[in-house]
């Protein structure tokens, strides 16, 4: 006597497979939609006058699209000024950072040396500390200093906290780099530092430069210490020349929406361009410390 068993109608692992991609799907577009729908809400507006820029029902689009904020924005002296701060204090906070810490990572990495794990902790320390718990002490130095309200303030007090975390990545990058590099190039008769600028930063471009883009997006989107350590115009970035855009009694509107735009471009341009080098550099910082 044959006793057949009848199967259950199911789901295939491979239908399974497929819908598990389609709500992956459907979530990173989600995601991706909640993103980036404020920052499409900031370019259209940043093209609307002011009295458009609340109607209800919202429109993406309207019959007064004009390029009025960019052009008052891009003609005025003033604010032509917050972004030529920006740059002059994130290139020059990147430059010196990227310095500092190619140095001091090729230390940590290759060298032994007295006090070299205290200093490791203090490294960590500092970049475990909140900013805002500092603000207070470093004006307070920086007036001492007679450092307030100069490019050179703001770009010590931010190395301050870009550097450690330079530090450590650019440390770990080493640490995955054979020793043996050294090695041959003493052999050659060359020297530690002939082996750190020869070899080992030339293949350490991911590393490098993911340490960069990452040193100047903080330096140029930094708004506390920037608003604390200047007082005159002539001093204020970006960020602060957007806050000053917000008057007693009106706000200007587009042309926040309009200076947001622009001053989020040289971060994103930074980005798309480096971002092979970025993220590869990131992973491998992050493989051995």
């Amino acid at each position: 006597m044959t006793i057949q068993t009848s199967r259950r109608p199911g789901v295939s692992r491979g239908t399974r497979t497929n819908l598990a991609r389609l709500a992956l799907l459907l979530g990173l577009v989600a995601g991706a939609t909640f993103a980036f729908a404020p920052v499409l809400w900031m370019l259209s507006s940043s093209f609307k006058p002011n009295t458009q820029i609340f109607e209800f029902p919202p429109r993406l689009v309207t019959e007064a699209f004009s390029f009025d904020a960019y052009a008052r924005i891009l003609t005025d002296p003033e604010k032509v000024r917050f972004f030529l701060n920006s740059y002059i204090v994130a290139g020059a906070v990147t430059l010196l950072t990227l310095l500092v810490a190619i140095l001091a990572a090729y230390a940590f990495s290759r060298f032994e040396f007295p006090f070299k794990r205290p200093l490791n902790v203090v490294i960590v320390s500092v970049q475990a500390v909140p900013p805002i718990t500092l603000l207070i002490p470093y004006f307070g130095l920086m007036v001492t200093l007679g450092l307030y309200n100069t490019y050179p303030g703001l770009i010590l007090t931010y190395m301050v906290f870009t550097l450690p975390y330079a530090i450590i990545m650019m440390t770990g990058y080493f640490n995955t780099l054979p020793r043996e590099l050294d090695e041959a190039v003493r052999v050659d008769g060359a020297g530690s530092w002939t082996a750190l600028w020869r070899v080992l930063v030339p293949i350490s471009v991911p590393g490098i430069v993911s340490v960069g883009v990452y040193t100047f997006m903080i330096a140029w989107n930094e708004y506390l210490f920037a608003l604390t350590l200047t007082k005159t115009t002539d001093m204020r970035t970006v960020p602060i020349g957007i806050q000053l855009l917000m008057g007693q009694h009106s706000y200007e509107w587009n042309e926040m929406m309009a200076m947001s735009i622009l001053g989020s471009i040289p971060v994103l341009v930074l980005f798309l361009f480096f971002q092979r080098f970025f993220i590869g550099g990131l992973a491998s910082g992050a493989v051995k410390s």
